[in-house]
């Protein structure tokens, strides 16, 4: 940093970083388990399924990002939903023809799939 004008810049691109942040506050967010275990089970996969599925539909309103590990790693591949309204559905076992289900159902419909959402003692 060499001058005010610098920092300046800085600061806005961070102020700009931190808006977009809170406008996706009003977006579905799904967030696939990429850590070791994850990718081993094949939740990249899963991963480009969602995206190619919403790109697909034109959802403006879903945001896919990844994240390391969940925790549950025998449940792998997990996909987290968390929706506008504070919520937040953990998909278990996901599979590409999964990942097109919660697209249609939940995401477009808004009915989670609860045949493939971790249900208690698992």
């Amino acid at each position: 940093m060499k001058s005010l004008a610098e920092l300046a810049a800085i600061r806005e691109k961070a102020l700009s970083n931190v808006n977009m942040r809170s406008d996706n506050d009003s977006k579905i967010r799904v967030v696939v388990g990429m850590a070791t275990c994850g990718i081993a089970a094949g939740a990249r996969d899963v991963l480009n399924a969602f995206s190619e599925e919403i790109a697909k539909r034109n959802l403006d309103n879903v945001i896919v990002t990844q994240t390391g590990c969940i925790g549950m790693c025998r449940l792998e591949p997990l996909v987290e939903v968390y929706t506008p309204d504070g919520n937040k559905y953990t998909y278990v076992k996901m599979n590409k023809e999964a990942a097109a289900k919660v697209v249609n159902e939940h995401l477009v419909n808004n009915k989670p799939c609860a045949d493939l959402l971790i249900q208690e003692g698992m």
